[in-house]
């Protein structure tokens, strides 16, 4: 059964920090690059750092990239990402995903920046 179940968001301040996390069944996580998306209100859904199974990172939205920073536990079947001064333009509905696939999406975690 394919699954992904994404945490860690919250309400945090301009300048704060929040680490989530994604955990996926195996099926879709063993071998597979991995990617956090956002969906911003009013927005599309974008794709924003991805990670391949052996650690190679990409990012795919420039005004992230020396603040967000991905990381993966292969043993673990989770996914990460550390996000770090935190802007309000970073409020977003978060989700992880095999990149340009079918996969079903999980519910998402809330990232709310705001003072």
């Amino acid at each position: 059964q394919v699954q992904l179940v994404e945490s860690g968001g919250g309400l945090v301040q301009p300048g704060g920090s929040l680490r989530l996390s994604c955990a996926a069944s195996g099926s879709i996580f063993s071998g597979n690059v991995m990617g956090w998306y956002r969906r911003a209100p009013g927005k599309e859904r974008e794709l924003v750092e991805s990670i391949s199974s052996g650690g190679v990172t990409k990012n795919y939205v420039d005004p992230v990239k020396v603040r967000f920073i991905i990381s993966r536990d292969n043993a673990k079947n989770t996914v990460y990402l550390q996000m770090n001064s935190l802007k309000p333009e970073d409020t977003a509905v978060y989700y992880c995903n095999v990149p340009y696939t079918n996969y079903p999406w999980g519910q998402g975690t809330q990232v709310t920046v705001s003072s």
